[in-house]
């Protein structure tokens, strides 16, 4: 049976990422794929890489030995036959959470050897979802980035990006003059449905793949 591994790096429980990477898992299902779902914020104690350099060595290619709460969904995504992530944009960049998740992913494929940098035999297609309160137009150029690299180290990757999110029910308690809480709330209730029918689409279509 296929399995997909579902990745939320976003702490917030019921809100925009955390419903993506759900509906995306959904459709994964609707094809009849087994998702194991990790939420990276609650797995405990994890790190970013530390630069062992142990993923180098003879006979641990491709595979990060460092052991923490992190290893065993890193173990699990090298059986996997797709990749589903999702985190929030903070500042600029996807979330530090996932940064030290995604460090761990990629790096140990990169064999510094000219004749064949990457070591990764198991490529699997994957969907990387960013959610945004910019408007997606502006992170286009950053999640083109991840791609290129998922791309080339973990497989065929496809990106959305969910933009002018909702980020709280109540804007009154904010002095936030940047948005209009009018506009986020009828962007949520007319744009995010066909958002999170747009994302269980492109889990349907990581699990086809196969």
């Amino acid at each position: 049976m296929t399995k997909i591994i579902a990745i939320n790096g976003s702490p917030r429980k019921g809100w925009n990422t955390d419903m993506l990477i759900e509906e995306a898992a959904k459709g994964a299902e609707s094809k009849g794929a087994t998702v194991e779902r990790y939420d990276l914020y609650k797995l405990g104690d994890i790190s970013g890489c530390v630069s062992c350099f142990g993923c180098k060595r003879a006979g641990h290619e491709g595979e990060c030995v460092y052991k923490d709460a992190l290893k065993p969904v890193l173990d699990s995504i090298k059986t996997a036959d797709g990749l589903i992530m999702g985190a929030p944009n903070y500042f600029g960049d996807l979330c530090a959470e996932f940064k030290l998740f995604y460090e761990r992913l990629v790096f140990p494929y990169l064999t510094y050897n000219k004749e064949t940098p990457c070591c990764n035999d198991h490529r699997i297609p994957v969907l990387l979802i960013m959610t945004s309160n910019a408007p997606d137009t502006m992170y286009a150029g950053k999640i083109n980035d991840y791609k290129g690299v998922l791309d080339n180290f973990i497989g065929p990757t496809q990106t959305f990006i969910s933009g002018e999110t909702l980020q709280v029910k109540d804007y009154s308690k904010f002095n936030w003059t940047f948005f209009d809480p009018q506009q986020r709330i009828e962007r949520r209730e007319k744009v995010f449905p066909e958002e999170l029918k747009k994302a269980f689409s492109l889990g349907a279509s990581i699990a086809e793949k196969q």
